[in-house]
């Protein structure tokens, strides 16, 4: 995540508050600070911080959770196929009057919607 000009200087004035109570020189602050003022991400901020306790900028404090990667939306379920049974056995006794080929379509079913979904 880049980070604006006000978390820029957050992160200054954490140094600054560094420098005065011992913890970095002016040499150590001058380095750092110029990286902070080139810096453009968390990442390149980060380092920067790694060897000094509190304070430290609120970036670096309040790092997101990394979202993951939605799974993927199933087409065909594997309850499907029983409504699909369910159906089938109802079209063989009432509407195709014995034809056994109805007892197909079920299998049909999970096949075709079992190769969409890969």
């Amino acid at each position: 995540m880049r980070l604006s000009d006000a978390e820029r200087e957050e992160a200054i004035e954490a140094l600054s508050e560094h420098v005065r109570t011992g913890r970095l020189d002016i040499d150590e602050y001058g380095t750092r600070s110029a990286k902070v003022t080139a810096a453009r991400t968390r990442g390149d901020l980060a380092p920067l911080f790694e060897d000094l306790p509190e304070p430290q900028p609120s970036v670096l404090r309040a790092r997101p959770v990394p979202a993951r990667p939605a799974a993927p939306a199933r087409r065909f379920s594997v309850g499907a196929v029983p409504i699909a049974a369910i159906i089938a056995l109802l079209l063989f006794f009432t509407v195709a009057r014995g034809l056994w080929l109805v007892f197909l379509i079920p299998v049909v079913v999970a096949f075709v919607y079992g190769a969409r979904s890969r």
